[in-house]
């Protein structure tokens, strides 16, 4: 395909570094420069954005750390339009114009209708969103339409065959969720392929969690290559595929960036006797993971009761990882308390719901908030 970048690596600017580590918008933009230079220098061009990403102050560190700093040919940026934002005809049109206004981009190389499930199908089909970005696109203002997508192949399948005029698919893949029964990376990235759409890889480490493994998983990996860092295996399982065209990983420090494009700037892809090594990891996680949480965020934006629940999650994974039953007590019940001063607790939770409609996942958060509270307020 003519639109695919040169290089499968992309910037996924959703988790940025950050000056304050409690405040997502509050992003470290001069970091972010110095990422986006190197990025560039190095040969990789693809950038992408989203309206809420880094509590909606993505797009214009788009604008300040890229847009404004090289020619717009140099790069190609992507951007999206989530069912949550819009309930009107008109309404598709202001966001789009937002977009525009914050990037400062004046037209996006690769647009998606953004989350796309059997739930929020019908918002975008009701307000024909897909035609609507295809007159986007001739008129200019978008180069390449897409969507990206979270939920089973049958009904990807479906979308693909009614709207084929869509150039690729975003798909959540990753060694870990190769082979679930919910996410089913490898079901939706075949049906992608047999329509012959590119994809493009969003949660290649699922969050972090394929960054920092057990250490039984660990050693599987050093033992393979011990020069190779933890999450390279996860990115580069996913950049094999032959039908990637692009992996997203969302960096969030310098030293992230340059770990990745050491790896990713002459890339190799993996033996079958690597892919299996990962297949066997991914078995040692999945016995060890109590919530399969991807700090998305998306959850907590509108949380009423300002419940910080990814960093819950993620502090009650590691306790669960731990022989409790002889250690009793962890650090993280500190943790806990010092992002409760901030954040409401878990056992705030009014389960309005709010959370569960917009996680990609579709974990059930209310009731594994209920889990938290019960194990740290105790």
């Amino acid at each position: 395909m003519d639109f695919m970048p040169n290089k499968k690596l992309g910037f996924g600017l959703m988790r940025m570094p950050r000056l304050d580590p409690n405040n997502a918008a509050a992003v470290d933009v001069e970091q972010v420069k110095q990422m986006v230079d190197l990025f560039m220098e190095r040969g990789f061009t693809y950038f992408d954005t989203a309206w809420m990403y880094n509590g909606f102050a993505s797009e214009g560190v788009a604008k300040e750390a890229l847009v404004s700093r090289y020619p717009r040919e140099s790069f190609t940026l992507a951007t999206k339009l989530h069912n949550g934002f819009f309930n009107t005809l008109e309404g598709r049109d202001e966001v789009f114009d937002a977009q525009l206004e914050k990037t400062g981009a004046g037209y996006f190389d690769y647009y998606l209708l953004h989350g796309i499930e059997a739930s929020s199908l019908p918002h975008f089909e009701k307000f024909d969103c897909f035609q609507w970005l295809l007159d986007k696109k001739a008129a200019g203002l978008v180069k390449h339409a897409g969507f990206s997508y979270h939920d089973s192949p049958e009904l990807l399948d479906k979308i693909l065959t009614d709207h084929p005029q869509m150039e690729f698919v975003q798909l959540q893949i990753n060694y870990l969720d190769w082979e679930s029964e919910w996410i089913q990376s490898r079901a939706c990235y075949e049906v992608a392929t047999r329509h012959g759409k590119p994809v493009i890889v969003m949660e290649p480490v699922k969050g972090g969690t394929l960054a920092q493994v057990p250490e039984q998983a660990e050693a599987v990996l050093k033992g393979l290559d011990a020069n190779m860092s933890v999450p390279s295996w996860a990115i580069r399982f996913v950049a094999s595929l032959p039908n990637v065209m692009c992996v997203l990983s969302g960096m969030s420090s310098l030293e992230q960036m340059e770990d990745n494009i050491s790896y990713m700037t002459d890339f190799v892809p993996l033996t079958e006797a690597e892919k299996d090594a990962c297949f066997a990891v991914a078995q040692i996680i999945n016995n060890q993971t109590a919530i399969a949480c991807t700090a998305c965020h998306y959850c907590t934006d509108g949380c009423p009761m300002n419940i910080c629940i990814p960093e819950y999650f993620s502090l009650y994974n590691e306790d669960m990882r731990d022989d409790l039953e002889h250690k009793g007590w962890t650090i993280n019940f500190t943790n806990y308390d010092k992002l409760a001063e901030e954040f409401g607790r878990a056992s705030d939770c009014i389960g309005c719901g709010q959370c569960e409609s917009m996680c990609p996942q579709h974990l059930p958060i209310i009731e594994t908030l209920e889990q938290v509270a019960a194990h740290f307020e105790h």
